[in-house]
């Protein structure tokens, strides 16, 4: 791996584990940086992780110590694949790429229109059209609108419906990008409008987040580049 590439992985796994901070602070568990990881001692919000590794060779029992692994459900994000975590009972749950997009990459002008999400009311049909179900659609609390760093992006029909969106999470050197959908094409219809906003609201960063397989696909034919690995631990 590259001296950039490594920064870039480096910047881009920060960026994920301060905006799963933000989501978990918005449930009520708040987590702790350290010099190698970002843990949480309480279960986080579902489809978080407990702990996200913020450098390669962490240490795997010292990251343990600081989550919740007696009740099920425990996951870490091994944000450099290099942990092995089966003798203390879990087992991979995928493996994806960190993505990177240069700040100078051209974004044609989309449809539909793209805004922030400024209100609960808001948010709350964000979520409707994102989970297509209530079940899921207390995930995203009202207090994540409080986060300076977080950006809920809408994308909206002539109507006023939401029917594309991502959130945005600004950090010093990158803005990560995480939860993009579209309620027709998929993720590959939502990027554009997706990356035209994120150039709009913070010019000159580049662009991260991670993916894998057909979200994977999508995001490299949209100027994305793959920087390093990552893998998701899961304990049943």
């Amino acid at each position: 791996m590259t001296t950039t590439k490594r920064f870039l992985v480096g910047a881009a796994a920060r960026n994920n584990a301060e905006w799963c901070a933000v989501m978990s602070r918005s449930h009520g568990v708040r987590g702790e940086f350290g010099r190698q990881a970002w843990t949480a001692p309480a279960r986080t919000p579902p489809y978080y992780p407990d702990a996200v590794t913020l450098a390669p060779g962490a240490d795997a029992a010292e990251l343990l110590d600081r989550i919740d692994t007696e009740a099920r459900g425990a996951s870490v994000k091994d944000s450099f694949a290099d942990l092995d975590l089966t003798r203390a009972g879990f087992r991979v749950l995928f493996d994806a790429h960190w993505i990177h997009r240069p700040a100078s990459a051209p974004v044609t002008v989309p449809e539909p229109v793209w805004d922030v999400v400024r209100t609960p009311q808001a948010l709350r049909a964000w979520q409707l059209a994102r989970a297509g179900a209530a079940d899921d659609a207390a995930l995203f609390r009202p207090e994540l609108l409080d986060d300076p760093a977080t950006f809920v992006l809408a994308g909206r029909s002539a109507e006023g419906r939401v029917v594309a969106g991502a959130v945005a999470s600004r950090s010093e050197r990158v803005a990560g990008i995480s939860n993009v959908f579209a309620s027709a094409g998929g993720a590959a219809a939502a990027w554009p409008g997706v990356l035209h906003t994120v150039e709009r609201l913070f010019p000159g960063l580049p662009v991260v987040g991670y993916e894998h397989g057909e979200d994977l696909d999508a995001a490299l034919r949209h100027g994305f580049e793959p920087i390093g690995h990552l893998r998701i631990w899961l304990r049943d």
